[in-house]
C-alpha cells in the first residue's frame, strides 16, 4: 500500500463523483455535483468547495452519507468530509494549486483559496429593470429550509441555475408570509450573479396592472410590450391580484406565450392554488398550471425555531431559548408573524431596559398568540378533518348531495367554521359549493338545536374542534 502522503486525493474525489453520478439522475448530477470541486486532502479529512451556504446545507443533508460511504469504498478508509463555501467565480492559477473545476492539481490549503477570492474582481450587477427592486435580504443563503418548503426551495434553486429549461413556467403558492416572495426574488439575485448579461424583470401583479393601464392610456403599449416580451426572466408576484382584471389578463396571456415560445423563464407566485382563483380566463389559468406548481405550507416547530435563530443572528439579537420556544409553539402561521413577535420583544427590551423573561414574553405577546390561532385555521383544514372523521370526501361536502351521510358532516363543518373563524356566512357558503348564506345560517341553527337533544353530538363536535387546534399547534 502507498504511503498516505503520496496518495492522489483529487483522483479519489474525481472517482467518487463519477461513481455517484452513475447512481443519480442526470438532473441531480448537474444540479448538485457540477459545482462541487476538490480543495485539499489530509490523512483524515477531504475538503470540498461549494458555491454557497445554501448549497452546503443541501449537499450535506441530501448526499453527505452517500458521499462518505462511496469515498470510503474507493480509498479503503473512512475520511471526514468538509464542505467549504468558495465563490463560484474563484479562479486559481494551475501552477499555484487546485483549480476549482475538479481537475487534479497540487493540493492547496483552504485558507489560501479563501484569500485568493479577495483578489477576484466582482462582476458588475446591473440594476434589474421593472417596477420593483429586489430586496437584498431575499437570497437563497438567508432562506431557512424545512420540510414545509424544501421542495419549493430546491425547485427555485434549480430554476436559477438553468433558467428556461425543465421547470418553466413555475408557480409558487401558499398563504401570507410563507416565503413566496423570498424565493422568487432569490431566483432573481442568483441569476443576476451568475449571468449578469441576462435581462430580468421582477414585478408585482398590481404594479404590472398599473403600468399596463398607464401605458394604455398614453397609447404607448408598444413600449410596454417591448419591455416585458424582451426579457430573459420574468418574475411576477401575487397573481391573485389579476382576478377580474380582464384587460391585464389578456396582455399577460400574450406576454406569456411570447416568452414561453422563446424558452424564456417565467415564475409566478400566488396566495392559493390557481384552481381556486375566481374570474380568471380559462386560457390564462391553463398557462399558470402548465409547468411546475409548488405549494408552501406553514413551517413546523423545528423550522420556526431555526427561522427565529437566523433572524436573531442576522440582527445580533440575544433572547433565551425558552422564550424562542414559547413564540414558536404559539405562532404557527407564517414567518411574518414570527418576526413581528420577535421584534416586539426586542423593542420592549430596548425601551424599558429589561431582559425578556417567559412572563414578560407571555404578557407582551398575548394578542399575537390569540390572533394567530384564528388566522391559521383554513376552510380546507376543517373540511378535511370533518370529512376524514365521517369517512366522506371533501368533494361530497361541496356537492349537492342531500343524503344524511353527507348533510350532517357538511352542517358540522359549517358550524365549526363559524365557531373558530371570522369567515362570514357568505364566504363559508361559497366554500361549500357556492351555497347561499341562508343555507349556512340554517345549518348552524340546525346543529345548535340537535346538540340540545342528541347527547352524542356535542362531544363529537368538541372532539373535532380539539383535532383542529392540535393540528394548528403541530
Amino acid at each position: 500500500m502507498q504511503k498516505e502522503e503520496n496518495w492522489d486525493w483529487s483522483s479519489f474525489w474525481t472517482e467518487t463523483v463519477n461513481q455517484l453520478k452513475n447512481n443519480l439522475t442526470e438532473q441531480e448530477s448537474v444540479m448538485w455535483f457540477s459545482n462541487l470541486a476538490y480543495l485539499s486532502g489530509t490523512e483524515d479529512i477531504m475538503r470540498i468547495s461549494v458555491p454557497s451556504s445554501f448549497y452546503k446545507d443541501q449537499i450535506s443533508q441530501r448526499y453527505g452519507t452517500l458521499i462518505s460511504e462511496t469515498l470510503e469504498n474507493i480509498c479503503g478508509r473512512k475520511l471526514g468530509i468538509e464542505f467549504h463555501v468558495i465563490a463560484a467565480s474563484l479562479e486559481i492559477d494551475k501552477s499555484d494549486g487546485d483549480s476549482l473545476n475538479g481537475k487534479p492539481q497540487k493540493d492547496i490549503p483552504v485558507q489560501k483559496a479563501a484569500a485568493r477570492t479577495t483578489q477576484t474582481k466582482p462582476r458588475p450587477k446591473p440594476a434589474i429593470p421593472g417596477n420593483n427592486v429586489l430586496n437584498p435580504d431575499y437570497t437563497f443563503d438567508s432562506f431557512v429550509i424545512g420540510d414545509n418548503n424544501s421542495f419549493a426551495a430546491n425547485a427555485a434553486y434549480a430554476i436559477s441555475k438553468n433558467p428556461g429549461t425543465a421547470y418553466n413556467p413555475c408557480l409558487f403558492y401558499g398563504g401570507v408570509g410563507l416565503g413566496k416572495t423570498h424565493l422568487i426574488q432569490s431566483i432573481g439575485h442568483s441569476v443576476r450573479n451568475d449571468s449578469p448579461e441576462l435581462k430580468i424583470v421582477y414585478v408585482t401583479a398590481e404594479a404590472f396592472t398599473n403600468e399596463f393601464l398607464d401605458m394604455l392610456g398614453k397609447k404607448k403599449m408598444h413600449q410596454f410590450k417591448n419591455k416585458y416580451r424582451g426579457v430573459d426572466i420574468l418574475l411576477i408576484d401575487d397573481i391573485h391580484f389579476l382576478q377580474n382584471k380582464e384587460g391585464t389578463q389578456e396582455e399577460l396571456f400574450h406576454t406569456f406565450n411570447a416568452l414561453y415560445e422563446s424558452k424564456k423563464q417565467i415564475v409566478f407566485t400566488c396566495d392559493r392554488p390557481v384552481s381556486e382563483l375566481k374570474n380568471l380566463t380559462d386560457r390564462l389559468r391553463s398557462r399558470f398550471e402548465r409547468g411546475l406548481n409548488v405549494d408552501l405550507k406553514p413551517p413546523d416547530l423545528e423550522t420556526r425555531q431555526a427561522i427565529l435563530m437566523k433572524k436573531m443572528e442576522s440582527r445580533n439579537i440575544s433572547i433565551s431559548p425558552e422564550v424562542i420556544e414559547l413564540i414558536c409553539q404559539n405562532i404557527t402561521s407564517n414567518v411574518r408573524d414570527l418576526e413581528s413577535a420577535l421584534l416586539k420583544l426586542v423593542a420592549y427590551s430596548e425601551l424599558v431596559h429589561k431582559d425578556i423573561s417567559l412572563a414578560i414574553a407571555n404578557e407582551q405577546l398575548k394578542d399575537h398568540f390569540t390572533d394567530n390561532f384564528q388566522v391559521n385555521i383554513s376552510v380546507d383544514l376543517i373540511q378535511k378533518i370533518v370529512s376524514d372523521y365521517f369517512n366522506v370526501s371533501t368533494a361530497d361536502l361541496k356537492s349537492k348531495k342531500r343524503t344524511k351521510a353527507v348533510t350532517l358532516p357538511r352542517q358540522i363543518a359549517m358550524f365549526i367554521l363559524r365557531e373558530l373563524t371570522e369567515y362570514s356566512t357568505t364566504e363559508i357558503g361559497y366554500e361549500f359549493g357556492g351555497r347561499d348564506h341562508t343555507t349556512v345560517m340554517h345549518a348552524c341553527q340546525r346543529i345548535e338545536s340537535r346538540m340540545k337533544t342528541d347527547s352524542t353530538l356535542e362531544p363529537t363536535i368538541n372532539n373535532l374542534i380539539r383535532t383542529v387546534k392540535d393540528d394548528i399547534k403541530s
